[in-house]
C-alpha cells in the first residue's frame, strides 16, 4: 500500500514538474518558424500598400499635366507674351483653328512662363503645377456655368478684377517608394529611356527608384 501511494506521490511530482527541455526547444521551435512566415507576408502587405500609393500619385500628377496642357490651347501664340484673345474658344493658326477641349474652362494668361523653346505648351516645371498660373475665364461670351467661379461675369469684368492663379496640384507630390520628391522628368521631345532631363517642359514623371515591384516590373517603368 505505502509503494503505491509512493509511485502515484513520483508521478504527481512529475507532471507538476512542467516541460522538459526537449519539449520546450520544440515549442520554441515551431514559434520562431511560425514568426518567420509572417514576417515577408508583413513586409509584402507594406510593399503593396506603398505600391497602390505610387500608382495614385502618378495617376494625379499627370493628370495635372494633362489638364495644364488643355488650359493652354487658345493662348499664347507663338512669340507673344499675353493671350491675345483670352475669352477666345481656340487659337487660331493662319486658315485654321485648333478647338479648345470642352472640360477646360479657363485659359492661361500668362505667356511669360514659356520660352521659345517650349513649343508643346506643356507646364516648363513640376513646381509650376503646384505654385499655380495666372489663367483667365474661356468661352466666346465669357460666361460659364453655373457652379463655377466665374459666374455671370464676362471677358471685360475679369480684366478689372484682381488676377486670378490656378493651382493644378495642391502640393508638392513625394514619391512613396524613396521617400523625396525626386522625380524623373521627361519632356514631350524626349524618349522614354531618356536618362536625364532636358529642362524645357513636363511631358511626363517617374519613380526614381530602381528597385522591382511585386509584379516584377521597375518601379521607374510604372
Amino acid at each position: 500500500m505505502r509503494g503505491r501511494n509512493l509511485k502515484f506521490k513520483i508521478k504527481n511530482l512529475q507532471s507538476a514538474s512542467g516541460y522538459t527541455l526537449l519539449e520546450l526547444i520544440i515549442t520554441l521551435t515551431v514559434l520562431a518558424i511560425l514568426i518567420m512566415g509572417t514576417i515577408p507576408l508583413a513586409q509584402n502587405s507594406v510593399k503593396r500598400q506603398k505600391e497602390v500609393r505610387l500608382r495614385e500619385t502618378l495617376r494625379d500628377i499627370r493628370n495635372a499635366i494633362d489638364e495644364f496642357k488643355r488650359d493652354t490651347l487658345g493662348s499664347c501664340p507663338q512669340g507673344a507674351l499675353r493671350s491675345g484673345n483670352p475669352a477666345g474658344g481656340g487659337q487660331t493658326f493662319g486658315s485654321g483653328s485648333i478647338p479648345a477641349d470642352p472640360r477646360s474652362r479657363v485659359v492661361i494668361d500668362d505667356c511669360t512662363i514659356f520660352d521659345s523653346e517650349n513649343l508643346d505648351r506643356y507646364p516648363p516645371t513640376l513646381e509650376t503645377l503646384v505654385e499655380g498660373v495666372k489663367v483667365r475665364a474661356r468661352g466666346v461670351s465669357g460666361a460659364l456655368e453655373s457652379n463655377g467661379a466665374f459666374d455671370g461675369k464676362n471677358a471685360t469684368e475679369l480684366s478689372e478684377e484682381k488676377e486670378i492663379i490656378k493651382v493644378y496640384l495642391r502640393e508638392m507630390p513625394v514619391d512613396p517608394m524613396t521617400g523625396e520628391s525626386d522625380w524623373q522628368l521627361r519632356s514631350s521631345y524626349q524618349t522614354g529611356d531618356a536618362e536625364s532631363w532636358d529642362d524645357i517642359n513636363v511631358f511626363d514623371v517617374r519613380s526614381s527608384s530602381e528597385e522591382e515591384a511585386l509584379n516584377g516590373e521597375k518601379y521607374s517603368d510604372w
